[in-house]
């Protein structure tokens, strides 16, 4: 599935088989966010061992970069798609059948960690392939189309998920459900195109590194990777990229919160279940494309910036609102709405800074440490809930949103003036 973009005939995969692709990534994400955490605080699980259990998922993200290059060095694009797509559809089968328990909250544990392992290599593929099949002028369009795919699947992962395990005695069949789903959508990958390699060509190298090929490929390679990832970070596109990678902008953090304090708002199971899965995951979708329309229409860095405000000022008013049942909906899904918002201008960002080259290895720095800010604001908005309640929890999303705006304004405006007078005077020389 392939449209033409420019004059030059160049094509390009069209954003619908990227939504497709990463579905399983959102699944499992949403599964194990709303599904496992919910089941979780229904046995009785205290809310910040619960916040650990789903801080663990980002580690195998965070420092996915260290092993990216697998991606770029070794295997086609493909290949690792399928392996990593069945791997993971598997570990989201088998997370299902663990009771959602303290009793089971060891094998969890490990579940959730090797599983994420899984979905991260899922990830780099389906990156790989969209940094190098993305026309220029169409990044954000692209990455709304992603991240619709992303947060869509974490609708299904857990609004489908959880509806199953509320109306089945079958504890298993929820995970199995999701897994399924995820290798059907998993087929897209028959209409990407696998990109020409970007290893170096050895034909013109001396004889004695003729002799032995393999460790010529692997340190001309080893060195072209190096020299991608220089010229990003000596951008200034690529080092403002990396600074919004480690603020707490647009995290969406709070998310994690809404089904543990579902009961105080009069939010029952199916409440959960439509406004953090099913509508949430849609509102998201919805929210992605919107911001993606934008992300082509504007500096993508300052839209990513804006749309943090927005994700803050509705975490305020979210406190600030009566807690009943009706604003429990209105609140939820308007947060689902503006994390849509913020995914896409993140992926722009990222697609606009890496460029292609080695696109697996660079896009998985960008994502590692953009679940950083995910990881310790999840701990910590759960670190604020269990002391001093769902208020506490919701202006600690929101402070440190804000705080993360202000210091990406206040550095980006530092850069510039200081790039400014970098140009001016290489123009007088």
């Amino acid at each position: 599935m392939t449209i033409t973009i420019d004059k030059r005939r160049a094509k390009y995969t069209h954003p619908l088989v990227f939504l497709l692709l990463i579905i399983p990534f959102g699944a499992a994400s949403g599964f194990l966010g709303v599904t496992i955490v919910y089941l979780l605080g229904q046995a009785g699980v205290n809310s910040v061992t619960i916040a650990v259990l789903t801080g663990l998922s980002f580690l195998p993200h965070t420092f996915k970069f260290l092993y990216a290059p697998l991606v770029d060095l070794t295997l086609s694009r493909k290949k690792w798609f399928v392996i990593a797509s069945i791997t993971s559809a598997l570990g989201i089968a088998l997370l299902g059948v663990i009771p959602a328990t303290e009793a089971g909250l060891p094998w969890l544990r490990v579940l959730v960690v090797v599983g994420n392992f899984a979905t991260a290599l899922l990830s780099m593929s389906v990156e790989s392939l969209m940094a190098y099949n993305t026309a220029p002028r169409e990044m954000g369009r692209t990455a709304g189309w992603f991240q619709a795919g992303n947060l869509g699947g974490g609708g299904l992962g857990g609004g489908l998920a959880l509806v199953i395990a509320e109306n089945t005695t079958h504890a298993w069949l929820p995970g199995v459900v999701l897994a399924i789903l995820c290798l059907l959508t998993g087929m897209a990958i028959l209409f990407t195109t696998e990109p020409e390699s970007h290893l170096p060509d050895l034909s013109d190298e001396p004889v004695t590194t003729a002799a032995r090929p393999d460790l010529a490929l692997l340190w001309r390679t080893v060195q072209r990777v190096f020299l991608d990832l220089w010229q990003v970070v000596s951008s200034r596109v690529g080092y403002l990229g990396l600074l919004i990678c480690f603020l707490p902008i647009g995290s969406g953090a709070a998310g994690n919160l809404f089904p543990l304090f579902a009961n105080e708002w009069g939010a029952s199971a199916n409440d959960v279940a439509v406004t953090s899965g099913a509508l949430s995951g849609l509102l998201s979708a919805i929210g992605c494309m919107v911001g993606g329309y934008f992300c082509d229409r504007m500096d993508r860095r300052l839209a990513y910036a804006i749309f943090g405000v927005i994700m803050s000022i509705c975490a305020v008013l979210m406190a600030w609102a009566p807690h009943n049942l009706n604003m429990y909906y209105v609140f939820v899904l308007s947060y689902g709405f503006i994390a849509g918002l913020c995914y896409a201008a993140f992926t722009a960002v990222t697609l606009e800074a890496i460029g292609t080259g080695a696109a697996a290895t660079k896009y998985s720095i960008f994502a590692s440490l953009s679940n950083t800010p995910i990881a310790y604001m999840g701990i910590l908005n759960g670190f604020f809930y269990e002391k001093s309640g769902s208020k506490a929890g919701l202006y600690c999303d929101a402070v440190m949103g804000l705080a993360g705006v202000l210091a990406f304004l206040l550095v980006a405006a530092v850069s510039g003036s200081l790039h400014k007078r970098y140009l001016q005077r290489r123009q007088l020389t």
